[in-house]
């Protein structure tokens, strides 16, 4: 089998096992914090998890849709019926306590993970990353998503108590290289001359560089520059993951970033946004 380009299949069920012991180290006032989800506190970002697991296991393992999505024409479309599936799950789980919640979890993760490391890699997803361009895709980027919400999730959570543990290279560099993946597609209208190269760095060794280059048939993502990059950005590791997911935006941390070159085109990359929203 040829190489995975982002493999995220083993970090699953380590990631679930830190999550676990972050939820049961928390006490009655951290479940109450808010988190950078406005609309959310840390129990309710708990509570998404389990939503978001229930529904991998119910729809993408079992092929059981419970619930038709209305007539979806646009992208929009979409991200609305999203956004009230989620809405209803956490209003609906309120009434749940932090302990049968940390149960509910306890008996799904490990069976999510044992799901996505089943999947053939290059079979086509279930469902394709649409904010990534594509309308198909192949099951190693549908699971690298897939990653990149659980830990965003769990993320949310430990910085509302101030418990790190995740922003490690391990754990957070396959996220970066997942959302960076979604570059191409933000710079779809940018016209630019053949040869252009573009570059984005996210700070600490956790971190990493991503180049784009503009070819004949496109926008194309690469890990090395072939010219002299035209823009540069660099971006701090703290920022990064809540710029990409929307929960802050460009302007309330431009003096926070680092551009060198083209302004417009350095600024286009903040502009990247890597979940459904």
């Amino acid at each position: 089998m040829k190489e995975i380009p982002i493999d995220t299949r083993p970090l699953f069920k380590p990631l679930h096992h830190k999550l676990m012991g972050l939820l049961q180290s928390l006490d009655k006032e951290d479940w109450n914090r808010q988190t950078v989800a406005k609309q959310w506190k840390v129990k309710d970002v708990a509570s998404h998890i389990i939503d978001t697991q229930l529904r991998v296991l119910s729809i993408q393992r079992d092929g059981y849709y419970g619930e038709q999505p209305p007539e979806i024409n646009h992208y929009d479309d979409m991200v609305r019926w999203m956004n009230q599936l989620n809405s209803d799950w956490v209003s609906a789980s309120k009434r749940l306590s932090p302990q049968t919640l940390i149960l509910l979890l306890e008996s799904i993760g490990d069976l999510v993970s044992e799901y996505y490391c089943s999947l053939n890699p290059w079979d086509e997803a279930v469902f394709s990353v649409a904010w990534a361009g594509e309308a198909t895709s192949y099951n190693w980027m549908h699971v690298a998503r897939e990653y990149t919400e659980y830990w965003h999730h769990q993320q949310q959570i430990r910085d509302a108590v101030d418990k790190q543990g995740i922003m490690s290279r391990e754990f957070f560099y396959p996220v970066m290289n997942t959302f960076f993946q979604a570059l191409p597609h933000t710079f779809r209208a940018v016209e630019a001359e053949k040869g252009t190269v573009i570059q984005a760095r996210i700070t600490s060794k956790a971190g990493g560089t991503w180049y784009l280059r503009k070819s004949a048939e496109g926008w194309k993502l690469e890990s090395e520059a072939t010219s002299t990059p035209v823009a540069a950005v660099a971006i701090p590791i703290e920022l990064s993951w809540v710029l990409f997911s929307k929960s802050i935006r460009p302007h309330e941390i431009m003096d926070r970033i680092a551009i060198e070159g083209d302004e417009s085109l350095a600024k286009k990359v903040l502009e990247m946004v890597s979940v459904i929203a």
